[in-house]
């Protein structure tokens, strides 16, 4: 990893997380996390905006020293024994809440870093000594709805100066992601055909810059109701694509599935 902190743009990640186990094991998919943060530029911090942070409106961690949470159940124990004791990032937190525009944001003390976070930047920066923060995802809305998707599609544009401070903004979550139908017992599962589907009208959107089709998601045929059953780990990836810019490449850095019913694809904006 560069130990110069890069005074250039910097770049925009979609990381799919996938199952806790993966804090853990070592396949394509870590690996493929420890190359990236090899590769990348030296962020001055962090920006995780997290599947597993749901709130009514939309804030951010502002603590110190955010603790590391456990937010997941029924794994073995030496999970629940790693810490990841990363410093928080008030200042970039709070350069959040000022930035944004069409929505209040505010400064929160009650969360720290969960599994969206930490289970990631463990094989990124495994030394723990980047500033991390989070941003929460507004989950008051009732039901799925065009302007809703909008909405949070607007609200991460407006992160976009952020990328100028050299904050990394990193949307962790999970494409193709449905619990339901997930083969638990295999990780390696071979993943259904309506998964691959769906993954595969998303790359194709992605790699053509069709924002339209990825924010009313919808227009992805039945596919998308199998693969999107709820919202949370779907949007993060609407906030990463929001923060592209016209001149921004973009690059997959992981593809596959696991347990069946989970994409792992990951990419690079910029």
């Amino acid at each position: 990893m560069s130990g110069n902190i890069s005074s250039d743009k910097m770049p925009v990640l979609f990381i799919g997380h996938g199952s806790p186990m993966n804090i853990i094991l070592d396949n394509s998919y870590t690996q493929s996390l420890a190359k990236l943060g090899k590769e990348l530029p030296k962020p001055k911090a962090i920006m995780i905006v997290s599947a597993h942070w749901m709130t009514d409106g939309t804030f951010v961690t502002c603590n110190e020293k955010p603790k590391t949470i456990y937010d997941f159940y029924g794994f073995p124990s030496k999970l629940y024994e790693i810490d990841y004791p990363a410093p928080g990032a008030p200042f970039e937190a709070k350069l959040a809440c000022e930035t944004v525009r069409k929505a209040p944001v505010e400064c929160s003390n009650q969360w720290g870093l969960d599994h969206a976070s930490w289970a990631v930047l463990k094989h990124m920066y495994p030394e723990a000594d980047i500033p991390v923060f989070e941003m929460s995802i507004d989950y008051s809305f009732n039901e799925w709805h065009p302007k809703m998707m909008q909405y949070h599609y607007d609200l991460a544009s407006e992160l976009k100066e952020l990328r100028n401070q050299g904050v990394l903004i990193i949307g962790s979550g999970n494409i193709v992601h449905n619990l339901g139908l997930i083969d638990f017992q295999n990780v390696d599962a071979e993943p259904y055909d309506w998964a691959v589907e769906l993954d595969e009208k998303v790359k194709d959107n992605l790699l053509s810059g069709n924002h339209r089709d990825l924010i009313e998601y919808l227009n992805m045929g039945e596919v998308a109701k199998l693969g999107v059953p709820t919202l949370d780990h779907y949007l993060p990836m609407i906030y990463t694509i929001a923060l592209q810019e016209e001149d921004d490449t973009l690059e997959f850095t992981h593809e596959g599935f696991q347990h069946a019913s989970v994409s792992m694809r990951c990419f690079k904006i910029g």
